[in-house]
């Protein structure tokens, strides 16, 4: 026995309720999607933008969206249908290692593959100047963007990681660090995210300006994650009304009905799950001081790294402590690009490495100040985005009992570990 795990040997580890949170569930059901998404598009305002016999480029982030590959399916025939040619951009600034080849592979993890959309996908990271800020700063987009006869927009209206603005993720985000590439994303964070909520606009009021953007299609999730909104936006409705889908994005969100605990433990963090492989408005833990809200937990514990996130272990750095299988799936090379970009070291940094699940969540309450360890406050989630179904530890079940927007589903249970102190399965 090393001294690690003598001196943590003791710790107890807490039993554990699972907990059902109720949401509202209104949602768009997936047979209905190509309807709506259509309804959308047939506006005269929208429809009347495409350009007949013309390439069109469709963007695609790197984001796990709700139902992705449908809606992008349902652009891509409704561009043939008005006698164009569509075909797919990768507009996720610096995600896969800042390459063309790792970007098409974030896509393809999706299921958004050439055939699965019935379009080509064009990766490059080469960026083209289409203009200037009215500060004269360049706005750059990517190349086969902007050569084409129009762009759609297509991307998740919700809230920021790292800032608080009108205009957070969403269709001019996406625009603006998206279709930026490495190079146009690592202008605009130059300045920092205190300067976000004024340069996200700035900068996509140019591309507006200055490429030819047919319209943008906002995508709205409820807090299951499902599609719950389709809105078809034309350039000056992404101006006007996309500060209203951010106000609705945030009022549909997910958190954990619990404003604290001593700790919570994070099955799984990844690209796919936030940008921040956690999402800091759930989590509580943000990179930055331009953006807050969350639980607030003395000590966070993240187990491992999702497969879909293709090693980048952006966010990492947000917990206190980790496990050895987490950082063995950890690729700097995927991973520190986003820094590079970004600016942002905290994410990056690596926290207390332990051997086993056991160990991680064992040091996470060794560690908090103030706590009976007889009876500390414990949350276990998935991950971010599966906020149903979660676990507590005993001494939040009077508390959880007391709120309507939880059912308790289950008695309380030892955490299963197996003879290498890793858990066993998945909550789901």
């Amino acid at each position: 026995m090393g001294a690690i795990q003598s001196l943590l040997q003791d710790v107890p580890v807490p039993q554990m309720v699972r907990i059902r949170q109720k949401f509202d569930d209104t949602h768009i059901p997936v047979e209905q999607i190509p309807r709506v998404l259509r309804e959308q598009l047939s506006r005269p305002e929208i429809a009347g933008s495409i350009p007949a016999d013309g390439e069109v480029a469709i963007t695609a982030g790197s984001r796990g969206v709700a139902n992705i590959v449908l809606i992008i399916r349902t652009i891509a025939d409704f561009v043939k249908e008005r006698g164009a040619v569509p075909f797919v951009v990768p507009a996720m600034g610096s995600h896969g290692g800042a390459t063309a080849e790792g970007q098409l592979a974030i896509l393809e993890s999706y299921g958004i593959t050439e055939e699965s959309i019935g379009c080509a996908i064009r990766s490059s990271m080469e960026t083209v100047q289409i203009g200037t800020t009215p500060d004269g700063k360049p706005v750059r987009i990517d190349k086969y963007a902007a050569e084409a006869d129009g762009i759609i927009v297509a991307g998740r209206v919700k809230p920021h990681t790292a800032f608080r603005g009108p205009y957070e993720s969403g269709l001019m985000k996406m625009m603006t660090i998206g279709l930026g590439k490495q190079y146009g994303a690592s202008i605009v964070h130059a300045a920092g995210f205190e300067h976000f909520a004024e340069d996200i606009p700035k900068y996509g009021t140019a591309i507006l300006k200055h490429a030819r953007v047919l319209f943008g299609v906002g995508i709205l999730e409820n807090a299951y994650d499902k599609t719950r909104e389709l809105h078809a936006l034309t350039p000056q409705e992404i101006i006007e009304k996309e500060p209203e889908l951010l106000v609705k994005a945030k009022a549909y969100m997910p958190r954990i009905c619990f404003d604290s605990c001593d700790v919570l433990v994070v099955d799984e963090i990844g690209k796919d799950i936030s940008g921040d492989g956690m999402d800091p408005n759930i989590s509580g833990r943000f990179c930055t001081d331009c953006a807050s809200g969350g639980i607030d937990a003395q000590r966070v514990a993240v187990l491992d790294l999702t497969a879909a996130s293709h090693g980048n272990a952006n966010g990492l750095g947000l917990a206190d402590v980790t496990t050895r299988r987490m950082l063995n799936k950890m690729d700097f090379e995927a991973t520190y690009p986003n820094t590079i970009t970004n600016k942002i070291t905290e994410t990056m940094k690596i926290p207390m490495v332990m051997g086993s699940d056991k160990l991680a969540i064992q040091m996470a309450l060794r560690t908090c100040f103030g706590v009976d360890e007889a009876v500390p406050r414990v949350v276990r989630i998935q991950n971010t985005m599966k906020l149903e179904y979660i676990e507590i530890s005993e001494a939040m079940l009077e508390e959880a009992k007391r709120n309507p927007q939880i059912e308790i589903a289950s008695e309380a249970t030892p955490l299963p570990f197996d003879e290498d102190d890793n858990l066993l399965g998945s909550m789901e």
